[in-house]
């Protein structure tokens, strides 16, 4: 039996926030719907952040309004503060991420506050949605490594766990903010958090920035867990993190997943069809490699002079042949 695996597409939120170029609200939606056609278990549609903020996602509403819902697939947003949370809910979301990071600077250069500071305005934001039927992830980031203080105790990740499970949310995504995980180390955080916190819905949130959100992505297969973000032709990254590549991208993970024979739930096919068009919606190419290459088993013709070479070596062999008589 194959194992099976969930997949939450984070291009149209994670990835579409870093954009210079607005993307126009049509266009969103379709590529949304499109997306929710294609077996995904979540989409994070936007974030519901100060248009101020993100200038990008300020469309939050009318995307989430003009969406086409597959039942078959929650739709979650991302939500800072309680503000967010209300505008959030008016839009029939099906859970809100909320998100702060483990690593005090980057907390403060990223949302320029305290990790304190956050927790209580995220605790507020729990206390609101708590009062619906909408789930609550919590994405912490910097887990496997700060790009100011360096490495993260695993004892430090695990207290920010459990300040989150007290509080009843119903998952906890370990994001590799800035590339900086390597397999063994996913492997045994996500071990101890796993059996600390069985209660948890755990999602692995990888970047590719060194080239190893696949190897990533395969140890915490490893360690137990069936639940990864990834983004739609690698779109995404950390600003604190220059000139490195952004998010695990969604097509790269799942062609090599399913050669080793998991099952995703996705339609690799059609979502490749999504993923070409990528390019030109965003205005610039993007880091996919199955996109620019293909499928292992996509197959190109015998180029022609091939065929011919038999002829030629045939030839070539009889002049041979004569000569020597």
């Amino acid at each position: 039996m194959q194992q099976r695996l969930y997949f939450q597409e984070v291009a149209t939120r994670d990835g579409f926030q870093n954009e210079a170029t607005f993307i126009e609200t049509a266009d969103k939606i379709a590529l949304i719907d499109e997306l929710s056609q294609c077996g995904y278990a979540k989409i994070e549609v936007t974030s519901f952040t100060s248009p101020k903020a993100i200038p990008a996602l300020r469309d939050a509403e009318a995307v989430m309004h003009g969406i086409s819902r597959n039942p078959e697939v929650e739709y979650t947003v991302l939500v800072p503060n309680v503000r967010g949370a209300e505008r959030a809910l008016a839009c029939a979301i099906d859970e809100a991420n909320l998100v702060m990071s483990v690593s005090e600077s980057h907390n403060r250069a990223n949302l320029r506050m305290t990790r304190e500071r956050s927790f209580e305005q995220l605790r507020e934001v729990v206390q609101v949605i708590g009062q619906s039927p909408v789930a609550v992830n919590v994405s912490l980031s910097t887990v496997f490594g700060c790009p100011m203080e360096g490495d993260i105790t695993d004892d430090e990740v695990l207290r920010w766990v459990e300040r989150f499970a007290e509080l009843n949310v119903r998952g906890v995504t370990l994001c590799d903010t800035t590339g900086m995980a390597y397999p063994s180390q996913v492997e045994r955080l996500c071990r101890q958090v796993r059996a600390r916190f069985p209660q948890l819905q755990l999602t692995l949130h990888f970047h590719n920035t060194r080239g190893m959100a696949q190897a990533n992505v395969l140890a915490a297969i490893a360690a137990g867990i069936d639940r990864f973000d990834a983004s739609l032709g690698g779109l995404g990254g950390c600003p604190y993190a220059p000139g490195a590549s952004g998010n695990a991208c969604t097509e790269d993970l799942l062609h090599m997943l399913d050669l080793m024979g998991y099952d995703t739930g996705i339609d690799l096919s059609r979502l490749l069809g999504v993923a070409a068009r990528l390019p030109a919606l965003v205005g610039h190419e993007v880091p996919s490699q199955v996109l620019r290459a293909g499928r292992r088993l996509d197959l190109h013709p015998v180029p022609a002079h091939v065929n011919s070479m038999d002829k030629q070596v045939a030839v070539s062999a009889g002049i041979t042949q004569g000569a020597s008589q």
